[in-house]
């Protein structure tokens, strides 16, 4: 048995192309069941995010279940095959592992080490478990997939730091206000930047926030959305000293707030410090602020100069997620193989031991004056030509499950010998961790 992925993600297709790919979790019954009821596909999960749509699948005919799960993709989202096919990427056997395995350990994402792509693959492998299109092979290497990946967070730094410029704002001000629960911070702006800033914060416990746009109505929506308090845009300056922590992000052509103005605001918070975030270009704030005491001010390239660092940081450590996953590859490849060699081991010994039979007690049917200990005899001279005639065979393919081509050896065994399909497919074995 082989598994195999199909798929496309923003490395290969554009946000056009995958919206018109993607599945809605609403009604994954349907193609869920499609999937498995096409020819050689045994099994399937359906993988559909904002980056990527892939499906996990399991099949005996690696090339025809490759070019039938691309078939169903375009058949089922009705694009012209010769549309999508170039946008489609196609893994089996071990690269599959491997690249379900870095996908789940947040190597292939667009933001190395973000945490959301394991939880969307749980949750893409909960409707299959529900609607019953997985089995024994993909339910034992998702969960391993995601051991990997809990594996990979907890033994190398790849999450460990601030890769967008709205979180480097939140873990800055972190390392210089300290504990942000009694914090209040003040958006000004109400852009995408904005918005995102507004969640890192309350996640990181902030008390409150406070919104001010020049469209008030913008940032009435946004403070609606936080739970925080609109301002408006000609009252700034008297709610600034509020604030702990101010971010500014607007297309104001000049700037908003200058040393004046964050001098009379700190005074009047009796000199408790400020943590101004300046992300607008032009610049909303002016940099003589910065002089002020108690006032500290950064600017989008003091973030950047973050981003970068910390990424260069989690590319390093990516590196040793990859090790990781060199290490587990190889643990469920070997189990994966088992899969293959035991049953077939079994069905090989069946086959002969029931040519034996028959050819010996054909024998001794026709065998008139037979002595008596003769047919005991008989009995152990054919089954010790047959254990020495299958022993090589036995040993070479247990060898082959270590590691390797098992595949060949099996599919070779079951079309010369016509044996049948491995009794334990069906059933349950278990993956040594």
């Amino acid at each position: 048995m082989n598994i195999i992925v199909i798929g496309l993600s923003h490395k290969t297709a554009t946000v056009e192309i995958r919206e018109k790919v993607a599945f809605s979790p609403n009604q994954i019954d349907k193609p869920l069941r499609d999937l498995v009821a096409l020819d050689d596909i045994i099994e399937g999960v359906i993988v559909s995010t904002c980056n990527r749509v892939e499906i996990y699948a399991t099949t005996r005919d690696i090339a025809g279940g490759i070019a039938r799960v691309k078939r169903f993709l375009a058949d089922y989202h009705r694009i012209p095959f010769e549309t999508l096919e170039p946008h489609l990427y196609s893994y089996h056997s071990e690269a599959a592992i491997r690249h379900v395995f870095r996908v789940a350990s947040s190597l292939d994402s667009m933001v190395v080490g973000e945490p959301q792509i394991l939880g969307q693959i749980k949750t893409s492998y909960g409707y299959a478990a529900e609607y019953k299109s997985s089995g024994i092979i993909l339910n034992r290497f998702l969960h391993k997939a995601f051991s990997v990946a809990k594996r990979v967070r907890s033994e190398t730094r790849i999450a460990s730091s601030a890769v967008s410029v709205a979180f480097a704002a939140v873990e800055l001000a972190k390392k210089i206000l300290g504990d942000l629960s009694d914090k209040t911070v003040m958006l000004i702006g109400a852009g995408e930047m904005c918005e995102l800033a507004a969640k890192h914060f309350l996640n990181s416990g902030a008390r409150g926030v406070m919104v001010t746009n020049r469209t008030f109505e913008r940032a009435e929506r946004l403070a609606e959305e936080f739970g925080g308090e609109a301002i408006r845009f000609e009252d700034l300056f008297e709610h600034l000293h509020l604030a702990d922590i101010v971010l500014s992000s607007t297309g104001a052509p000049h700037v908003i707030i200058g040393p004046k103005e964050v001098e009379e605001v700190v005074r009047r918070r009796r000199f408790k410090p400020m943590f101004f975030i300046d992300i607008a270009v032009p610049r909303d704030i002016d940099p003589k602020v910065d002089d002020l005491e108690n006032a500290y001010l950064f600017t989008v390239d003091n973030l950047q100069e973050i981003v970068q660092a910390n990424l260069a940081q989690r590319n390093r450590e990516a590196e040793k997620a990859e090790e990781i996953i060199d290490q587990e590859i190889g643990q469920f490849y070997k189990w994966l193989s088992s899969l293959e060699v035991t049953p077939t081991i079994v069905a090989l010994r069946t086959r002969f031991d029931e040519i034996r039979r028959a050819e010996l007690d054909k024998t001794v049917s026709g065998w008139k004056e037979l002595p008596p200990d003769a047919e005991k005899r008989l009995e152990a001279l054919t089954t010790a030509i047959m254990n020495k005639l299958l022993h090589t065979p036995t040993a070479v393919l247990k060898k082959a499950g270590q590691g390797g081509r098992v595949d060949l050896y099996v599919d070779a065994l079951r079309q010369l010998f016509e044996l049948e399909a491995a009794p334990q497919e069906n059933g349950e074995l278990e993956l040594e961790e």
